[in-house]
């Protein structure tokens, strides 16, 4: 069985964002056709210890374009309706702990 699992996770990728990782992962079915997971873990810490909490959404390939279609409204929505210039400006040009301002700042790929 542990077989099995290893080759059903085709793709993985992980994007650290705070206290909490995102992970997007590629899985097959045993018919061969393939999903999506999306992961969120957050580190919760008690006393001395922590642990992890998880959520997961599966994501089915016939739901692709309506979910990236979704997903991407409502990211325009935020970003034209409620974000200020300000904290719109901070959102596409992140500044990452440990890295270097950009030595242009008008250099953008678009």
């Amino acid at each position: 069985m542990e077989e099995n699992n290893e080759k059903a996770e085709i793709y993985s990728q992980r994007v650290r964002a705070g206290k909490r990782t995102y992970f997007f992962d590629v899985k097959s079915t045993r018919s061969n056709d393939f999903y999506v997971t999306i992961t969120e873990s957050k580190r919760k810490f008690k006393d001395d210890s922590f642990s992890y909490e998880k959520h997961k959404i599966f994501l089915y390939k016939e739901d692709f374009v309506k979910f990236l279609d979704a997903l991407q409204g409502t990211i325009d929505h935020v970003k034209s309706e409620l974000l200020t210039e300000e904290a719109l400006a901070a959102l596409e040009n992140p500044v990452i702990q440990g890295e270097e301002a950009p030595f242009d700042e008008e250099l953008k790929w678009e």
